[in-house]
Order: C-alpha cells, then sequence, then structure tokens
C-alpha cells in the first residue's frame, strides 16, 4: 500500500472517522431536568447505534482509505471497495438522522418520555458521518479534494530503480528542466537541445513550415529523452495496443520513467516493470 496516493478528500474521512470514534464515548441522550450526577449511556450503550452508525461509519471509512491507497483498486462483486466503503458512510449518516430525530426509539411512543433529546455524542455522530459521507462521495468530483494529501518527496539518491543514472536519464533530486521546459543535450549541462514540448533550436524546422508526418513523427521520436516524473492525481495507465481497460494506476508520490512519447501521451514504467500509455499529462512533475 502507498500511503502518498491518499487525497485531500481522503484526510477529510479519516478526520471524521476519528471524531465519530471520540463521539461514541459521549452521551447517547440529554434529559431535561437530569442532576449533573445522572448516569447517561453512551453510543456504546445502544446496539443499533453502535452497528448502524459508529461501525457502518469506521468500517466504510476504512475501506475508501484503504481502496485508494492499493496499487490496485479490489473488486467484490463487480464494484471496487472503495464504492462499498461510500455506501457505509452514506448509510451510518442516514442511520444518524435517524437517531437524531427519535432518540429514544420505541419507548416515547406513549408520551411519557418527551424530556429525553438527542445528546452530544448522537449531535457530533451525525455531524461526523455527514462529513465523511460528503468527502467520499465527491473526492472523484472535486479537483480541490482530488489532490494529493502528501506531497511528493524529491529524494536526492538513489534512482528508485537503485544504481547509477544512465547517460540521458533525468532521476528524482538531480537539476532537471520543467516538464515541456527547454533541457540541454545529455553531459552537456547547459547547452542547447532539443526538448520535450520546449521550443525549436536553430536547425530545426520553424513553426508554419511544412513537414511531412512522417518526418515528424521520426523528429519527434529523436527529440524525447526518458525522464523521471510523478503525477499530481492518481491517473490510469493503459495497455500499449490500445485496450480501453487500464493496466494500472500512477499514484502521487511515486517517480515513475516516461520512456517514449506517442504524440501528446507517453509511455511510461512502473516500479514493477509494467509498461503502459499515459494519455493525460497535464500537470505531471518532471524529476
Amino acid at each position: 500500500m502507498n500511503i502518498r496516493s491518499l487525497t485531500r478528500g481522503d484526510g477529510v474521512v479519516i478526520g471524521a472517522a476519528v471524531l465519530l470514534l471520540i463521539a461514541s464515548f459521549l452521551d447517547i441522550y440529554s434529559i431535561d431536568g437530569a442532576p449533573d450526577s445522572a448516569e447517561i449511556p453512551s453510543l456504546w450503550g445502544s446496539g443499533s447505534v453502535v452497528l448502524g452508525v459508529v461501525l457502518a461509519g469506521v468500517i466504510g471509512a476504512a475501506l475508501v482509505v484503504v481502496n485508494r491507497a492499493m496499487p490496485q483498486p479490489k473488486k467484490v462483486a463487480g464494484l471496487d471497495l472503495g464504492q462499498f466503503g461510500i455506501a457505509f458512510t452514506v448509510f451510518a449518516a442516514w442511520c444518524a438522522l435517524g437517531n437524531i430525530f427519535d432518540p429514544a426509539g420505541a419507548f416515547d411512543n406513549d408520551g411519557g418520555l418527551d424530556n429525553i433529546g438527542a445528546g452530544i455524542g448522537l449531535i457530533l455522530a451525525l455531524i461526523a458521518t455527514l462529513v465523511m459521507a460528503a468527502a467520499a462521495v465527491a473526492t472523484p468530483l472535486l479537483p480541490a479534494l482530488k489532490g494529493t494529501l502528501i506531497p511528493a518527496a524529491r529524494p536526492a539518491a538513489p534512482q528508485p530503480y537503485g544504481g547509477q543514472p544512465q547517460g540521458g536519464y533525468g532521476y528524482p533530486g538531480a537539476q532537471q528542466q520543467p516538464y515541456g521546459g527547454q533541457p540541454g543535450q545529455p553531459g552537456q549541462p547547459g547547452q542547447p537541445g532539443p526538448s520535450f514540448g520546449g521550443q525549436p533550436q536553430p536547425g530545426q524546422p520553424q513553426p508554419g513550415q511544412p513537414q511531412a508526418p512522417q518526418q515528424a513523427q521520426a523528429q519527434a521520436a529523436g527529440d524525447f529523452s526518458p525522464f523521471w516524473f510523478a503525477v499530481p492525481v492518481p491517473r490510469p495507465l493503459f495497455a500499449e495496443d490500445g485496450s480501453p481497460t487500464p493496466i494500472a494506476e500512477l499514484a502521487p508520490g511515486t517517480w515513475y520513467l516516461a520512456v517514449e512519447q506517442r504524440g501528446a501521451n507517453l509511455v511510461a514504467q512502473t516500479q514493477d516493470g509494467r509498461r503502459g500509455v499515459l494519455q493525460d499529462t497535464s500537470g505531471i512533475q518532471r524529476g
């Protein structure tokens, strides 16, 4: 598991789960006119609240976070663990709302327990489960919540694959130009050279000049130099044969090696040796 793949939304889910656990040890009821010495049970004194609110919320949060931290989502009955986790958090929030409206349950049907209301534990549990469910549902939809929770580290050395860097291969921690910048030739720091997405150098065709497609592809392939990069948010890696099914997911906080350029896409290699096509290269961090 890679905790660096956790998002800000996952951080909100974790915080809400902690708040829910704290609330579970507080009063479940609020009784008007009760003396300060009165012993009021906590949320753990009600089986329905423990199962429907506390445990459902904690289990849902755990499934969401574990699913995000795994290299590849695990699926059960066609659904990944994160989807089950979202369902658990929504269910917990729904049960908490029902207990807020009727904390005494069926005991107040005869009108004899009108002085019983929701305690501080139930109120905090409702807030925690609502925040948890909202964050779990909104994380895949809102860019602000999809950002990485723990920024990618920039180790000085060695490379993630070990050993010394080869000529022409940038590695995390070395002085590198930004993705889309204008790096020099390998082995000649500071000298102008071909760049990936940069400005053309003298001797290269200027924009607007006619150029055969085969010649343009050959020149793009010749200009490319492998480099390390990290993604800002989880992104799928597709098979090189064009299959629509992802073969892996690139997670923030991990360095990957770009080994080839194919138009606007990159052929990337994961740390376990798998190769695939990264179709969305926007905002990547070059090592």
